[in-house]
């Protein structure tokens, strides 16, 4: 099998994947209505739709547009599937590359970050059917005031070690966007909900500066 004849059959499990996600996960509330008889109606779900669905809708793709050419075609199936893209599985796919030495959007790219995703998926699933057979036992340590910075820096940590090994091979570039989103989350804190939103901001930043220090023959 050819890179070529694999990526179609990637598309065509990936797709029969997502759909059964997604039917797996309307099947839980339809499930509910018929045990309980308790049908909401249309317009009450289109009003609760209405206040979340769109910031929603509008992650979803920029996530798919910013993370598919980082992942490849099997990885962003994968990351999509399992859920805990940003948190989790981009993190690993990138290490995995980086420790490899593969660049992305390459057939080596792709295999290894398949490889990393489907690992971090595998642990992640034994990790929570181990935290929820012993949540009872477990909970007064994980609710230990000891431990909650720990927890509320989890994300910082993954992508600081991250960003410390792509800021310093091109500082040029990263300079720009890493300045402004600092100066922007002080100005504005409560932007990092938003972190979704803004990752496509960083990228045209980096894009525009980039281009001007090229012309400008700094690059």
């Amino acid at each position: 099998m050819n890179f070529t004849e694999y990526n179609e059959l990637t598309h065509r499990r990936g797709k029969i994947w997502i759909w059964s996600a997604v039917c797996l996960i309307l099947f839980v509330p339809i499930a509910v209505c018929v045990k309980y008889n308790a049908w909401p109606g249309f317009l009450p779900v289109f009003k609760g739709l209405l206040g979340v669905a769109p910031i929603y809708w509008t992650v979803g793709i920029i996530e798919i547009i910013t993370f598919t050419p980082m992942l490849g075609t099997g990885g962003t199936y994968l990351s999509f599937v399992t859920g805990n893209v940003t948190g989790l599985k981009v993190p690993a796919a990138l290490n995995a590359m980086e420790s490899a030495g593969y660049k992305a959007e390459t057939e080596e790219a792709e295999i290894t970050s398949t490889i990393a995703i489907a690992t971090a998926s595998i642990i992640t699933t034994i990790i929570i059917s181990l935290g929820v057979l012993l949540f009872v036992q477990l909970s007064p340590l994980l609710n230990h005031p000891s431990l909650k910075p720990a927890f509320d820096n989890i994300m910082p940590s993954l992508f600081g070690g991250l960003g410390v090994v792509y800021i310093s091979k091109n500082w040029k570039i990263a300079a720009a966007p890493v300045l402004f989103m600092i100066a922007l989350f002080i100005a504005v804190p409560s932007l990092a909900s938003s972190v979704g939103i803004l990752v496509p901001v960083g990228i045209l930043i980096a894009l525009g500066f980039a281009r001007l220090m090229y012309k400008k023959g700094v690059l």
